[in-house]
């Protein structure tokens, strides 16, 4: 499966690009990224400085799924991600009377662990959709 990352720096107002990413890549480069450094560094800017939270996001290219992973602080001072699943999905609107395919449906799951945004990681890169739709609502 062919997969795109990209990168939301805060300090940067244009999102960057990562391009093509392996999926041998994809979980180093989830826990390479300096979540921490980017959070404290964000608590001693001021507001006009900060576009973004820091994020990352991985899509398969071939289905359009994909994950965005933000990171926020948590109450003990450590880090939390909200994990955002989008992906085309068919909705029932109008009373459940007329179904539309929504290219970008999107749902989240807050106060996440590390291991937990690994685990949809893993189960993004092994097209597991049934984990993402269960653990991302």
């Amino acid at each position: 499966m062919e997969f795109r990352a990209s990168f939301c720096d805060p300090f940067q107002s244009r999102i960057i690009e990562l391009g093509k990413i392996n999926e041998s890549e994809i979980i180093n480069k989830f826990q390479s990224i300096l979540w921490r450094d980017y959070l404290d560094r964000m608590s001693k800017a001021n507001e006009s400085e900060i576009y973004y939270s820091p994020s990352l996001e991985i899509e398969n290219k071939a289905n359009r799924h994909g994950l965005s992973i933000s990171a926020v602080d948590d109450e003990k001072g450590g880090v939390t991600y909200y994990v955002f699943f989008k992906r085309p999905k068919l909705v029932k609107k109008f009373f459940g009377l007329v179904k539309t395919l929504d290219n970008d449906y999107l749902t989240e799951s807050t106060d996440l662990t590390e291991d937990d945004v690994v685990q949809c990681l893993t189960a993004l890169i092994n097209n597991d959709l049934d984990y993402l739709e269960r653990k991302i609502r």
